[in-house]
């Protein structure tokens, strides 16, 4: 199994920027690619971010696009979100989570906690 722990949440103005941070452990090696997601209060779980651990291929929300970046350390089995040019509507808990191989399209099998990010005007 694969844990996911989130990190790197917090406040902050419109404009401004946050980077989160997921660390996975466990039977990492049978990861084949992670995402970031998110929740606001009242609303669906929406897709923000994937990338691959081999090859790096990374896919965006178009209301993302532009302003976040996803990258990862495949040493560390650590994805980062680097969101920039924040905006209120941001503001939702973020979760990664853990695609693993053999999984079909769209499928997540792991999910951390959850990081709370909240962006005032």
């Amino acid at each position: 199994q694969v844990q996911l722990v989130e990190s790197g949440g917090g406040w902050v103005q419109a404009g401004g920027s946050l980077r989160l941070s997921c660390a996975a452990s466990g039977r990492t090696f049978s990861s084949a690619a992670m995402g970031w997601f998110r929740q606001a209060p009242g609303k669906e779980r929406e897709f923000v971010a994937r990338i691959n651990w081999i090859g790096g291929i990374t896919y965006y929300a178009d209301s993302v696009k532009g302003r976040f970046t996803i990258s990862k350390d495949n040493a560390k089995n650590t994805v980062y979100l680097q969101m920039n040019s924040l905006k209120p509507e941001d503001t939702a808990v973020y979760y990664c989570a853990d695609r693993e191989r053999g999984s079909p399209a769209a499928k997540y099998d792991y999910w951390g906690q959850g990081t709370q990010v909240t962006v005032s005007s």
